[in-house]
């Protein structure tokens, strides 16, 4: 029974021990209470990819906290959210020239639908439909549960969600089941907006798609007036192995969201971007046309502060070469190799695979055996199910890496005996 007052997300307090209690952090490693090291393999939960208390960000957020904590952001203004605004729009592409912040990439999601649907009706053009990509996941606030699969994740609210048409996603050699898909649901018309994961779905599994498919949609957006909402909470920042997924394919969304890396995972932060068509939307002498959303710490100056510290470190030639060097050492390690693994694969820094199992998907027993293994040999790994993934901060060291490999060997070795439980 857990002594705690604390309820934690994603965990069945029944089933789990007690959790586990970090004291400080440093780079790629986590330091409990006990003074045990913890390799970071998954950058908790996808956010800090420059590794934890990264000196410039520290000292950003303190000079901030010295000047300014909060303020609201209706009618009112300050440094760091002009400063993170601007050099946001340095580096995103161009057609992108609105910045609307939130404070977590679930609400950056919720702007992004807001924006797109609300702007279709302004322009009276009654588009109301949203369609999104099937195994997707875009958070757990009420909108964004509905953009997602429906999955142990939302099953209990599904009467509460409103409808959304999914498109089957494109697996290898039936990409054009995909498009087809999507073809039909435009020729339908009353479609507002596109929402997806560029190349890579996130909690849906780690599942990848290539390139092609998404400069294919987005064609298909732009030929029948649909917005394309690229949801690049988990994928930008260099995660697929550039700065934005949707440059691998070259193409712009109308709307992006961004979160987690946004701030080299120090504080709380979502960023919804969008085209000066669709603020245009909303501008008006008409005060019930304004854009209605808020969150009471929206545009949070220690939040700007620390974002504005993550951009910074983005732009040095060091993370550029730590960002190449760790993508060239997830793809040396050959994981596909092993008896146990199935569908193999890498974009970027992520790798993934699954596990084969004769329960799979995200309840798959397999998933909470390994996460025990791997914490007990010092590295936090979390499966999703039967899939196991690899997605370390920029800074990780080839040693902890390698440590990370050898321990999926040991764990895979270990289920392939049957003797997980006592390699633990």
């Amino acid at each position: 029974m857990n002594l705690s007052p604390l309820w934690h997300p994603f965990t069945q307090h029944a089933l789990a021990g007690p959790p586990v209690f970090i004291e400080r952090a440093e780079g790629a490693a986590l330091f409990t209470k006990d003074g045990k090291r913890i390799i970071d393999a998954i950058s908790s939960w996808w956010v800090n990819i420059y590794g934890h208390n990264h000196p410039a960000i520290v000292a950003s957020v303190k000079a901030q906290a010295s000047r300014l904590d909060q303020v609201i952001f209706a009618g009112f203004t300050h440094e760091p959210a002009e400063k993170l605004a601007e050099e946001l729009l340095q580096i995103m592409p161009a057609p992108l020239k609105r910045v609307f912040l939130s404070d977590s990439g679930s609400t950056a999601v919720e702007v992004a639908l807001k924006m797109a649907v609300g702007a279709q009706m302004h322009r009276n053009k009654k588009q109301k439909r949203i369609v999104a990509l099937e195994h997707g996941y875009h958070g757990d606030t009420f909108g964004a549960m509905a953009m997602g699969a429906p999955s142990v994740f939302n099953q209990l609210y599904k009467d509460y969600l409103f409808a959304v048409d999914r498109l089957p996603f494109p697996e290898k050699d039936k990409e054009d089941v995909t498009l087809s898909a999507f073809k039909k649901i435009l020729a339908q018309g009353n479609v507002a907006a596109l929402i997806l994961e560029p190349l890579v779905l996130g909690a849906g599994g780690m599942r990848m798609y290539p390139p092609e498919v998404l400069r294919a949609l987005k064609t298909l957006c732009e030929q029948h007036g649909v917005y394309f909402i690229a949801d690049e909470v988990m994928t930008a920042f260099g995660r697929t192995g550039t700065l934005l997924a949707c440059e691998q394919a070259n193409v712009t969304p109308d709307i992006l969201c961004l979160s987690k890396g946004l701030t080299g995972g120090f504080l709380p932060l979502g960023a919804t971007l969008c085209t000066e068509e669709i603020y245009q939307a909303f501008y008006s002498t008409d005060r019930a046309k304004t854009f209605w959303h808020s969150s009471s710490y929206t545009g949070n100056p220690l939040s700007c502060a620390a974002a504005c510290a993550s951009l910074e470190l983005w732009k040095q030639p060091e993370t550029q070469t730590r960002l190449k060097n760790l993508c060239a050492a997830q793809e040396k390690a050959r994981l596909e190799l092993l008896p146990q693994v199935e569908n193999a694969r890498r974009c970027g820094t992520i790798l993934a695979f699954e596990i084969k199992s004769d329960d799979p998907g995200y309840l798959s027993q397999i998933g909470p055996e390994l996460y025990e293994f791997f914490l007990k040999q010092g590295v936090l790994l979390r499966p999703l199910g039967n899939t196991l993934y690899v997605m370390p901060p920029y800074c990780i060291s080839e040693t902890d890496l390698n440590a990370v490999t050898t321990f999926i060997h040991h764990a895979l070795d270990a289920l392939r005996r049957g003797r997980l439980e006592r390699a633990a």
